[in-house]
């Protein structure tokens, strides 16, 4: 299954918070690759460890046109993480996966928020969009 990479972030300690497209955040520990491929020692000392971010597509991350790493091996290694953004998703994405407009995911949301009873409005709306999926 393709896991896509929707933000990158350089911590401390060689480690990176990478955030996937299904909305898990997961730690990964870059010194697994210094460690494994020699090439990758030059993000130990200076700031090109800092400038990592998301290869196009979404597929993995990159620092450079020499040194990248796969969404597969980040998914695989990465230690999964709990984030007050858990779940969360772009309406771009929630629109792709239920297969609706994001007008009519705006709308909706729009309802819930300006209802005094959001509680009952939820209800309303989540019925039709479990049955999309």
């Amino acid at each position: 299954m393709f896991h896509k990479v929707k933000e990158v972030f350089a911590m401390h300690d060689m480690r990176l918070s990478v955030y996937f497209a299904d909305g898990t955040t997961k730690i990964y520990d870059a010194r697994r690759l210094v460690d494994r491929f020699p090439q990758f020692k030059v993000l130990e000392n200076g700031p090109l460890f800092e400038d990592v971010q998301v290869d196009e597509g979404g597929y993995g991350v990159i620092w450079n046109d020499e040194l990248d790493v796969s969404c597969d091996e980040l998914w695989e290694h990465g230690m999964e993480t709990a984030t007050s953004f858990d779940g969360l998703m772009s309406f771009a994405d929630a629109s792709e996966l239920w297969g609706l407009s994001e007008s009519t995911l705006r709308k909706a949301v729009s309802c819930i928020q300006s209802s005094p009873n959001r509680q009952n409005d939820l209800s309303k709306i989540d019925t039709p969009l479990t049955r999309i999926g």
